[in-house]
């Protein structure tokens, strides 16, 4: 079992940033591939950003490419996902999730794919 809990979300202007945290549970965490999803109001939950169980392989949305960085920090069961220039359309419920790695490159492509979810954390951009 793996528990997810995310903080560092809040209201930000656009243009600001924001830096999310997911702090994982249990002694397993390197043996997931990670990943945050972002979902706004009536719309699908979607893959924005994931890493791979050793951080080398990384995948980015083309909505959040050269503004976002997801990283992992191992030792302290932790993942990132830094946010910068942020715009009004990023607002959203931002979910981290961990599914079990089928390879060292593996990165869950869909929101299927993950075994445990966080409980969400909402960002919000004013224009």
């Amino acid at each position: 079992q793996v528990q997810l809990v995310e903080s560092g979300g809040g209201l930000v202007q656009a243009g600001g940033s924001l830096r999310l945290s997911c702090a994982a549970s249990g002694r397993t965490f390197v043996t997931y591939a990670m990943g945050w999803f972002r979902q706004a109001p009536g719309k699908e939950r979607e893959l924005i950003a994931g890493i791979s169980l050793n951080g080398g392989e990384r995948y980015y949305a083309d909505s959040v490419k050269g503004r976002f960085t997801i990283s992992r920090d191992i030792p302290k069961n932790t993942m990132y996902l830094q946010m910068n220039s942020l715009k009004p359309e990023d607002s959203a419920v931002y979910y981290c999730a961990a599914v079990r790695a089928r390879s060292y490159f593996y990165i869950g492509e869909s929101a299927g794919e993950y075994d445990y979810w966080g409980q969400g954390a909402q960002v919000t951009v004013s224009s």
